[in-house]
C-alpha cells in the first residue's frame, strides 16, 4: 500500500503540497522583509523610540536600533520555522481540507473539517461514512455535521466509498452489501485504517479518541470495522441499518444504534428491501432487535434494556433504551423511532418521496455526540 502526501485546503496532491508550501514561504518572507524595510525606514520604530528616551549618545540609539531590527527578524524566522515544523508533523490549523491516498492501488480520498478552537486544544475525531449510492460532499452538504463539528468540537471527516465513478454513486464494502463495492471485493476495512494513519500524518488529533458514525450502507460498514478492528477507535454509530456481530470482537465497543420501526428502506425485522432506485437491486436487511441483542451480548451487557428517554414531535416518537452493567462499561444504546422514514434524523434532503418521512423528532448529530462524549478513551492498540 502506498500513500501519497497531500496537503492543503480542498486540495490533496504533491504537486498541490509543494505549491501551498511555497506559497506559504513567499508570503512569511515578504513579511519579514517589509517589516525590515519599514523598521530601516523608521516608520514602525517602538524600540526605537522608547531608546531615544531613554539613551544620551548616537552609539547607543544606533546600537538599539540594530538590535531592534534583528529582534523582529528572529521573531519571524522563528515563526517560518515553526510553520514549516507544524506541517512536517501535522497540524490542526481551522479549515476545510481534502486529501488522498492509494490503497489496493486505487485512488482514495476523503475530506477534513477542523472547527474554530483553541491553539492548545486536541480534538476528537469522528468519521461519518455516507449512505450507498452518495458520496461524502452530499453527505456533509445534506446532514449539517460540519456545524456540528463546531458546535461541539471535533474534527469531522468524511471519506468516499467507491464505485464506477469516482465522485458518485458510491458504496462500501460491509460483507454482505452493496454494489460496486461489495461486487469488487473492496477492501474497506483496510481503506478507514489506512485513512487513521494518513490522518495522523497530517492533522493533529487526540488518538485515543475517534469515533465513526454511519448512514444507512455506511451504518453496515461502521459495525464491520466494530467487528473486524475495534482496537482502532473508540465508539461507533449507525443509522438506519445494522450488522450482527459474527463472533466474539477482540475487544468490546460502544454502539449506539439509531433506526424506525417504519423505516421502509431497511426493514426494522428484516429482510428484502425494495430496489435500489433506478436498478433492479435488492439488499437483504437484518433484523434490528437480533443485531443489536447480538451487540449486547458480545459486549456482556445486560439483556433488559432500560427506558432513558421518550421525545415527541408531531406524530413522530423517540424512545431511547440503553443496556448496561456492560464488560468496561461498553454500553450499547438504541433510539428506537416511530415515523419516521429512512433518512438522517433531524436533516431534510427533498429525497423523501424514496427515503420517507424527514424528523425532527432528534438530531442525530446531537444525539450522536452525546453518545461518544460519554465514553471513556481507549488506547491504541499497533
Amino acid at each position: 500500500m502506498r500513500i501519497t502526501q497531500g496537503y492543503g485546503p480542498i486540495l490533496g496532491s504533491d504537486h498541490h503540497h509543494n505549491l501551498w508550501r511555497i506559497a506559504f514561504l513567499l508570503v512569511h518572507r515578504m513579511t519579514v522583509t517589509l517589516l525590515y524595510e519599514i523598521v530601516h525606514q523608521e516608520k514602525l520604530m517602538v524600540c526605537f523610540t522608547l531608546d531615544i528616551v531613554a539613551s544620551t549618545t548616537a552609539f547607543q540609539i544606533v546600537a538599539r536600533k540594530n538590535f531592534c531590527r534583528i529582534s523582529i527578524l528572529v521573531i519571524f524566522i522563528s515563526s517560518l520555522l515553526s510553520i514549516d515544523k507544524a506541517h512536517a508533523e501535522g497540524s490542526a490549523i481551522s479549515g476545510n481540507y481534502q486529501y488522498q491516498l492509494v490503497q489496493q492501488g486505487k485512488n482514495r480520498s476523503y475530506f477534513v473539517h477542523i472547527p474554530p478552537h483553541e491553539s492548545s486544544a486536541i480534538l476528537p475525531v469522528v468519521i461519518y461514512l455516507h449512505g450507498g449510492g452518495g458520496n461524502a460532499s452530499q453527505f456533509r452538504h445534506d446532514n449539517n455535521s460540519d456545524a456540528a463539528a463546531d458546535k461541539f468540537g471535533y474534527i469531522a471527516v468524511y471519506p468516499n466509498g467507491s464505485g464506477v465513478f469516482s465522485d458518485k454513486l458510491l458504496t462500501w464494502n460491509a460483507g454482505h452489501c452493496c454494489g460496486y463495492a461489495q461486487k469488487n471485493n473492496i477492501d474497506d476495512v483496510g481503506f478507514i485504517i489506512a485513512l487513521l494513519g494518513n490522518l495522523e500524518s497530517r492533522v493533529i488529533h487526540d488518538k485515543t479518541r475517534l469515533y465513526l458514525a454511519g448512514h444507512s450502507n455506511g451504518a453496515m460498514m461502521a459495525y464491520r470495522i466494530a467487528q473486524e478492528r475495534p482496537d482502532r477507535i473508540a465508539a461507533i454509530a449507525a443509522v438506519a441499518a445494522v450488522r450482527p456481530t459474527e463472533k466474539k470482537t477482540t475487544r468490546v465497543i460502544p454502539i449506539l444504534q439509531i433506526h424506525s420501526i417504519d423505516d421502509p428502506r431497511a426493514p426494522y425485522n428484516g429482510g428484502i428491501g425494495p430496489r435500489f432506485p433506478y436498478t433492479n437491486h435488492r439488499v437483504k436487511h437484518y433484523s434490528v432487535p437480533e443485531s443489536i441483542l447480538s451487540w449486547v451480548k458480545n459486549n456482556g451487557c445486560r439483556e433488559t434494556p432500560s427506558l432513558k428517554e421518550r421525545r415527541t414531535n408531531n406524530s413522530h416518537t423517540a424512545e431511547l433504551y440503553t443496556y448496561g452493567e456492560c464488560i468496561d462499561n461498553a454500553e450499547v444504546q438504541y433510539w428506537r423511532l416511530t415515523g419516521a422514514g429512512h433518512g438522517w434524523p433531524g436533516s431534510e434532503t427533498g429525497r423523501e418521496d424514496t427515503t420517507g418521512p424527514a424528523t425532527k423528532v432528534i438530531d442525530a448529530n446531537e444525539v450522536i455526540w452525546e453518545f461518544f462524549k460519554q465514553q471513556s478513551a481507549k488506547p491504541i492498540i499497533e
